[in-house]
């Protein structure tokens, strides 16, 4: 019976030790995720910001991120 308590105490911390090893590296991927999105969301401003005020320069720094296509 002592065999038995000392099975399921050690199964239940490995188990809250695994449960907090997955949430961590969830909240680790939720975080890169936020600052991904936040960073998009600022250079989405800035590229709308930049089409109000120049929309040539805005043209050449659209042309320079997808590149400019081949003329054949």
């Amino acid at each position: 019976m002592v065999r038995a308590l000392v099975g399921y105490s050690v199964l239940a911390i490995i188990g809250i030790i695994a449960l907090k090893l997955v949430f961590g590296l969830l909240s680790i991927a939720f975080h890169i995720l936020w600052v991904l999105l936040w960073l998009a969301a600022l250079g989405f401003v800035f590229y709308l910001v930049l089409k109000i005020i120049s929309p040539s320069t805005a043209r050449r720094v659209k042309e320079s991120i997808r590149g400019q296509p081949d003329a054949e």
